[in-house]
């Protein structure tokens, strides 16, 4: 979760006024705030671009008629945030993410403008590859270089993760270097994502059980409970991972290494009822069974069914991200832990927050 102070966590469970901001930069340097009646910010761990956003505008001035219009979609970029006005005058905001403006539109005469725009991962993924090229090292180092390939300025954070020497691995011309990076983050049993600061995070997803909840959506007075759509589904569940490495380009032993559900209390134990329903990831940078290993686990994580998964509606939290661990009181006094997949932070007041959740845990 962002960080933020304890007086915005206690703020946004009571009645209080939201403030949002949508910041345009630019191509040409200059920096302005734009004027908003609505939209939405969309942050979903399993989008190639983690963040989308939608923003609404009444200036119908703002929808361009020309390329060079200051909001123009080649090379512009906006900034949002949503937070909470104090009443002592002050406020607080959290950066809900850094976007590519990508689209702009609207009727020209009555408007309402709208706005669209990707996170900076899109900046990758759409400077494909125009001659073979060829990773090879250390993990870190060979997504650091992907990432700066196109954005040399680039802030890149590495402080979680652990490192390892990855297979000779050479894509294609016209590939897609975004999944590029994601593969060779994966072999070190990581995640690879912008932030809400628009900083790229290279990160192994938090582990349910052995990570302190961030937040806590509860029933009752002062709590921020609203509503849960509770599901359960084995189709696409699996609760193993075969995960294997060869690199022909070095002539790399072949490796492999299984992961699976090993708990014998949950409803996937590998020796459990459920049975054996593997999964399988490969990817020439493994060359280790270790590697191996770290790759299948995080492929794991994501996979393995839940006790119970849900759809949380509850009073809107910007500060939330993907991988965060929340704990749910539900009104019958039942407690869950549940992991963040998705969310959309309404840029307009009373807008809908909803939060989908990719495992849960009960009695905790």
């Amino acid at each position: 979760m962002y960080p933020v102070s304890d007086r915005f966590l206690a703020a946004i469970v009571e009645s209080h006024t939201p403030v949002t901001q949508v910041t345009l930069y630019r191509t040409d340097g200059v920096v302005e705030q734009l004027a908003h009646t609505g939209g939405s910010v969309t942050v979903d761990r399993s989008a190639s671009s983690r963040r989308t956003c939608s923003v609404t505008l009444a200036d119908t001035s703002l929808i361009p008629r020309t390329d060079t219009d200051r909001v123009a979609v080649y090379g512009a970029r906006v900034r949002i945030a949503r937070g909470v006005a104090y009443t002592d005058g002050t406020t607080e905001l959290v950066p809900l993410g850094t976007f590519r403006l990508d689209e702009v539109g609207g009727d020209v005469d009555i408007g309402p403008a709208t706005i669209q725009g990707k996170s900076l991962e899109a900046v990758i993924s759409d400077d494909k590859f125009t001659a073979p090229y060829r990773a090879v090292g250390g993990a870190i180092a060979a997504v650091t270089a992907l990432i700066r390939r196109s954005l040399p300025d680039a802030v890149i954070d590495s402080s979680t993760a652990v490192d390892a020497t990855i297979g000779a691995r050479t894509w294609d011309i016209e590939g897609d270097p975004w999944q590029a990076a994601v593969e060779v983050a994966a072999s070190i049993g990581c995640e690879v994502y912008t932030d809400a600061d628009g900083a790229f995070i290279i990160a192994p997803l938090p582990d349910l059980l052995a990570t302190t909840p961030a937040w806590t959506i509860a029933a009752g007075e002062g709590g921020a409970y609203i509503q849960a759509s509770k599901t359960a589904s084995a189709d696409g569940v699996f609760n193993g991972v075969l995960a294997r490495g060869e690199s022909a380009e070095t002539a790399t032993a072949p490796v492999s290494a299984l992961v699976v559900d090993s708990d014998p209390g949950s409803p996937t134990y590998w020796d459990g009822p459920y049975g054996h329903r593997p999964s399988f990831y490969s990817s020439s940078t493994l060359i280790t069974t270790g590697a191996c290993i770290q790759a299948a686990t995080l492929q794991l994580r994501a996979a393995r069914a839940p006790n119970s998964s849900a759809d949380l509606t509850s009073l809107p939290n910007p500060a939330l991200a993907p991988g965060d661990v929340l704990r749910v009181v539900y009104p019958d006094g039942t407690k869950e832990l549940h992991q963040v997949a998705s969310f959309g932070v309404p840029l307009d007041v009373g807008g809908a927050f909803t939060v989908r959740t990719i495992s849960a845990k009960e009695g905790s």
